[in-house]
């Protein structure tokens, strides 16, 4: 259970609070235009050590790992410790000491609490807890490609500045320490746990022996709601809403325990919190773990010997897996603009099908009534009925299986690649209910459960956005 440091008043934000001055100076990667005149034998030796991990080998480095190295000796580094102490970075163990949202060069930090330090010291050394730094770090770009926007020069200087920030962050606390920064929207984005992974292969702990109920994770976004607190001289003053619940998702699919920097380093009591998607609304509800989808039988029934059945629905609403597991085994023909890259071409394979005699499935979006209309009109010239399923399923959900579809082949056998906000922002502004006077003989509306094995479950019963 994540132990909390005793209740106090915290200092005022405007006071100088870190970094502490330090006996020598701050070790940093990153060489200054004062440090280049300095002799050799007179430079500080860099304990840092910096690598690159990517996805797969043939996908390019996105996780910055940053390795600390106390230069004095550790007596009790052999000793063998399966609890970890992981923090986030920013607002959670520092802050910016200009008071920006954003630092503006690298020394634009101070701890976020005086007391931050000495308590991830007495966690190290008396309490016998790996400290570890877990970060989302999006604005950094470690390798370029040819969809990379902006100068190249500027998006190097920031990698350099946060590596120089970083180590000093670590040279002052001196502990053997790392830090994970996740610069894409892939595995390693918290709250994926790919940072995790990498922590334990680091560690040389195998996930299943950490101490998961020993472990904690501190960090800043956890789904609070905005309050009415107290400002400077006891004055009502609001407190804003966390921006995402990411790190709180993080320690729920890791299985550790989380708290905010607040409760943990200053003793306060937790305030309310908000999951846009909530994973209790999505239990696997069965128990015997065989598939959910034996237990919808009559959720689609087959009504003509021949017809095309039109789907409606945001991306990452079901649609496709709805096809294979209930209209394919009823020999529809699937139609997927996905696939062939135009509507023009899709309603060309659908007239052909038709021709043949085949029944059809148009596995598209189809927001509003001028496109489904089109569709209603190939129907019609081939002389067959045309029904509707629509996808009722909310918007951030088809977001959650867009992210679980992307971040895992076992369940994307198209290799389809993550979407970005636009495209379900997109629909929803163009969306308008489907309804039988448009020309269907029955629109079906088919709300979202999960679908799938207890094995499938696993992996799409996690937080992934």
């Amino acid at each position: 259970m994540a132990t909390k440091s005793p209740p106090r008043k915290r200092k005022d934000p405007g006071a100088p609070v870190s970094p502490p001055p330090l006996k020598k100076a701050v070790k940093s990667t990153t060489t200054t235009v004062a440090s280049f005149f300095t002799p050799a034998s007179q430079k500080p030796k860099d304990r840092t050590v910096w690598s690159e991990r990517g996805p797969s080998d043939d996908v390019p480095a996105t996780l910055l790992v940053g390795r600390y190295q106390p230069e004095k000796k550790d007596e009790t580094a052999h000793q063998k410790r399966r609890k970890i102490a992981a923090f986030d970075l920013d607002s959670t163990l520092i802050t910016t000491s200009s008071g920006k949202k954003h630092a503006s060069n690298a020394a634009d930090w101070k701890w976020w609490d005086s007391q931050v330090p000495g308590r991830l010291r007495e966690l190290y050394e008396k309490e016998n807890y790996h400290v570890v730094i877990l970060s989302n770090q999006a604005g950094l770009t470690l390798h370029f490609d040819a969809n990379f926007k902006g100068p190249k020069a500027s998006a190097q200087k920031r990698v350099a500045e946060f590596k120089q920030k970083c180590n000093a962050v670590l040279t002052s606390l001196d502990l053997p320490t790392s830090v994970y920064a996740a610069t894409a929207k892939d595995i390693y984005r918290k709250p994926r746990i790919g940072m995790w992974k990498e922590l334990c292969e680091d560690l040389e702990i195998p996930e299943e022996e950490v101490d998961l109920k020993g472990s904690f994770f501190i960090g800043d976004a956890g789904g609070r709601t905005a309050v009415l607190g107290k400002g400077d001289g006891g004055a009502a003053a609001a407190v804003a809403k966390d921006f995402s619940c990411s790190d709180r998702n993080f320690a729920h699919n890791v299985g550790i325990d989380y708290l905010t920097p607040e409760e943990f380093f200053l003793g306060e009591k937790p305030r309310d919190f908000i999951r846009e998607f909530d994973l209790v609304n999505f239990a696997l509800s069965d128990e015997d773990g065989s598939s959910i989808a034996t237990k919808d039988p009559d959720l689609f029934e087959r009504k003509n010997d021949q017809d095309v059945v039109l789907f409606c629905g945001p991306p990452g609403a079901g649609k496709s897996t709805f096809y294979f597991k209930f209209l394919k085994p009823l020999a529809y023909e699937r139609v997927n603009q996905d696939t062939l890259k135009s509507r023009d071409k899709c309603i060309q394979a659908a007239r052909d099908l038709l021709k043949e005699g085949k029944s059809v499935a148009v596995d598209n979006t189809n927001p509003d009534p001028d496109t489904r209309a089109l569709w209603i009109e190939v129907a019609k010239k081939a002389g067959v009925p045309i029904r509707c399923v629509w996808f009722s399923t909310p918007i951030v959900v088809c977001e959650h299986n867009d992210a679980v579809r992307a971040n895992n082949a076992t369940l994307n056998p198209e290799k389809r690649e993550i979407l970005p906000k636009l495209a379900f922002n997109g629909f929803a502004s163009r969306f308008k209910e489907p309804k039988e006077k448009e020309g269907f003989q029955d629109v079906t509306e088919v709300n979202f459960k999960f679908r799938g094995t207890k094995e499938e479950y696993a992996l799409w019963g996690r937080y992934w956005i």
